[in-house]
C-alpha cells in the first residue's frame, strides 16, 4: 500500500462522517421546526373554524387541523428514527401569531388568516422542499409532506382573493 495515500483516505473518512453529522444536524433541525409548525397549523385550523366569517375559512381550518394533525404524526415518526426529541407545541413566534389572531373574528379573520397561511405555506414549501434532497427519514417525510402542503397554499390563495375584494 502507498503510504502517502493513508493520510488521504483518512481524511476522506473524517469528511464523510462530519457531512453525515452536519446531514443530521440539518435533519434534525428541520424536524424541529416542522413538528411546531404542524402543532401551530392544527391550533390556527381550529381558531379558523372558530372564528372565521366564511364557509371556506371555516373548511380550510379543518383541513389544516386534519392534515396537519396527520403529519406531525409522520414527523414525529421521523424524528424518533433519526434520534430528535420532538417538541410538544408551537414555537414562541407561532403561539404569539396564534394570540394575535385570537383576537379577531369575521371578515378582518379571515382576511388576516388567509394572509397568514399564504406567507406561512410558500414559507414552509422552500424549506420542504429543501429537506426533501436529503435521503434519510427527515427527507422522506418533507417529501411525502409536499402535495399537501402545496394544495393548502392554493386554497390559501384562492381565500385570500375571496377575502381581499
Amino acid at each position: 500500500m502507498n503510504y502517502l495515500l493513508v493520510p488521504v483516505f483518512a481524511t476522506g473518512l473524517i469528511l464523510a462522517g462530519q457531512s453525515a453529522v452536519a446531514q443530521d444536524k440539518g435533519s434534525q433541525a428541520f424536524l424541529t421546526k416542522a413538528i411546531e409548525g404542524n402543532y401551530a397549523e392544527v391550533e390556527m385550523g381550529k381558531l379558523a373554524q372558530k372564528n372565521g366569517a366564511s364557509d371556506a375559512v371555516k373548511s380550510f381550518g379543518k383541513m389544516l387541523e386534519s392534515d396537519h394533525g396527520d403529519a406531525n404524526k409522520k414527523a414525529i415518526q421521523a424524528a424518533q428514527s433519526l434520534k430528535v426529541t420532538s417538541p410538544t407545541g408551537p414555537n414562541r413566534q407561532q403561539k404569539s401569531d396564534y394570540d394575535k389572531m385570537s383576537k379577531m373574528n369575521g371578515a378582518a379573520f379571515d382576511k388576516m388568516f388567509a394572509e397568514h397561511m399564504v406567507k406561512d405555506h410558500k414559507k414552509d414549501i422552500a424549506e420542504y422542499e429543501k429537506a426533501a434532497k436529503v435521503k434519510d427519514a427527515a427527507g422522506q417525510y418533507a417529501g411525502d409532506a409536499l402535495p399537501t402542503l402545496k394544495k393548502h397554499l392554493d386554497t390559501a390563495q384562492s381565500i385570500q382573493k375571496t377575502s381581499s375584494r
